[in-house]
């Protein structure tokens, strides 16, 4: 009797370990990782100012094409010139290579969100806006849209002075991995402004989660291919690819050209790419 009610008590014990430890067996075979304590907004973005861009990509038409970017460019010019409306178009282009017969068009709304609900209310008030929709709808086979911060180690994409070749390189990052991105990315930085080709740097808020756009300017192809070249000769370049790579499944790079009007902002300049 004295041997069952001892090996009843050493269960009773062993019990009670398990409910206040909550499982301490199973945490001997897990990783301990810390909760993150804030948003990725408010960690890796700008602080000094609350800009908001968006990002979309039109599959048009390919019969539509030419009066698809007419169209669209005349809106753009009046919006981008119409102080009454808190948004900027920063590019507008066409893709050559990759999908084909694709717009794609970068806004900024200074202000952030509330900047973009203003917006959004200002143009569902306007007739002649709304008009422009349909007519556009006519042209389009599908679209889709990013809302998207800007990291705060990236400069603001600005005007400059061209032509230049832009690069497009978008990143799907796995989840959990976008903090260790931008820590890696804010020093490897460095390695890649020597020639002023960094433009922006972008992750996205709403529409594809997880998502990362990174903006480069060349003043051409050759160009960029000694550009990234001197980057592998840096210290520390090398870890950051082989950290970063690990952390992205699936990358996109997109070539942009544009005119000698090198604002940003042209409809008709053209946009390379492949996967």
């Amino acid at each position: 009797k004295d041997k069952y009610t001892n090996f009843k008590n050493i269960l009773l014990i062993l019990s009670s370990v398990f409910v206040v430890d909550k499982g301490w067996f199973r945490s001997l075979f897990m990783h301990k990782v810390d909760a993150r304590k804030d948003a990725h907004s408010n960690l890796l973005s700008k602080k000094e100012t609350s800009n908001l861009y968006k990002i979309q990509f039109h599959s048009v038409k390919p019969e539509c094409l030419d009066a698809y970017n007419n169209l669209e460019a005349e809106v753009q010019n009046r919006l981008h010139q119409d102080q009454d409306f808190p948004c900027e178009v920063v590019g507008s282009w066409n893709t050559w290579y990759g999908e084909q017969d694709q717009a794609v068009h970068l806004w900024r709304y200074r202000g952030g969100y509330p900047a973009l609900t203003e917006c959004l209310q200002k143009l569902r008030a306007n007739k002649e806006y709304l008009e422009f929709r349909k007519e556009r709808a006519k042209m389009l086979v599908s679209r889709r849209n990013q809302l998207l911060l800007e990291f705060s180690f990236w400069n603001e994409p600005l005007p400059r002075k061209g032509p230049n070749l832009y690069e497009l390189r978008t990143y799907k990052l796995k989840p959990g991995t976008m903090i260790e991105w931008g820590n890696r990315w804010a020093r490897a930085i460095k390695h890649r402004q020597e020639n002023d080709e960094a433009v922006g740097g972008f992750f996205s808020q709403i529409g594809d989660l997880y998502v990362v756009h990174h903006l480069w300017a060349y003043e051409s192809l050759e160009s960029r291919q000694e550009t990234r070249n001197s980057a592998w000769q840096k210290a520390g370049w090398d870890v950051n690819v082989h950290y970063t790579g690990k952390m992205t499944p699936t990358t996109t790079a997109l070539f942009i050209c544009l005119g000698a009007d090198d604002r940003m902002i042209q409809a008709e300049d053209c946009w390379h790419g492949h996967h």
